[in-house]
């Protein structure tokens, strides 16, 4: 932005900025950088929070059954039950899929398949001791 005002000339960089109020704002300086995070959530951590989500929804009332999600979904009821499944697993299991560590490249070290297994078992220290094994196969 340029400025020229009694033979002065003043010359900044400006941008403009989003207040909270969705109103913009111009202000002094060059914008800020958009921070760019390297790679990609690992899909099943993706579905371990929609599992978690459709969860909420049907114990608040959003929704009636799990065949109104999948209603809503655009899938089958049995690929609804397949990620509700994912519930079954320890919590501890649960929070270590959550927070997974992104992919930049390949395929995710785990899948949703892998999972089911474990899921299955009703015992949660039976799980863990597949889980254990399962990280050590595919190093997660």
């Amino acid at each position: 932005m340029t400025i020229q005002s009694q033979g002065r000339t003043v010359t900044t960089r400006v941008h403009f900025e989003t207040s909270g109020r969705g109103r913009r704002e111009l202000r002094v300086g060059p914008a800020p950088q958009p921070v760019v995070i390297a790679g990609r959530r690992p899909r099943i951590a993706k579905l371990m929070a929609l599992a978690i989500r459709f969860e909420r929804l049907l114990a608040n009332g959003s929704v009636t059954d799990q065949a109104e999600l999948a209603c809503l979904g655009h899938v089958t009821r049995a690929r609804v039950t397949q990620i509700m499944n994912l519930l079954h697993l320890a919590p501890d299991i649960q929070e270590a899929l959550l927070s997974l560590e992104r992919v930049s490249e390949g395929r995710d070290p785990i899948t949703e398949r892998d999972l089911r297994p474990i899921a299955s078992q009703i015992e949660w220290a039976e799980q863990r001791e597949m889980w254990t094994q399962a990280r050590s196969r595919i190093s997660v």
